[in-house]
């Protein structure tokens, strides 16, 4: 069943959703997992070349506890660790593709007329 919203609980959950992803390094990281790719952490940190390990390792951390990134470490040495999205993780792309062409459009709008 569908959450019936007010504009107040509207905007405090919108903003739940948006703090989880703020932060400057998660929508990259997010962006490079979509469509079900799995990417080791030495992936991700060439991928990534200006984040530092501790930020990256940080911000994986974060999105695995809050659920949208599954974390699978092998027994190898060295370790071998990928990273995916979970099916919640995965649900996020078509709201930020939306929120992409949403942002695209704004040039489209006369706002003067």
């Amino acid at each position: 069943m569908r959450k019936i919203y007010t504009p107040s609980t509207a905007a405090a959950d919108t903003l739940k959703a948006i703090k989880l992803l703020e932060g400057r390094w998660k929508l990259i990281i997010l962006f490079h997992l979509f469509d079900g790719k799995v990417q080791r952490y030495s992936d991700l940190e060439k991928l990534i070349p200006d984040i530092s390990q501790k930020m990256l390792a940080q911000q994986l951390r974060r999105l695995e506890a809050d659920g949208i990134v599954h974390r699978t470490v092998y027994p190898e040495v060295p370790p071998k660790v990928e990273y995916r999205l979970t099916r919640w993780g995965q649900a996020l792309c078509p709201a930020l593709d939306e929120l992409l062409s949403w942002a695209d459009r704004k040039d489209s709008f006369d706002e003067s007329a």
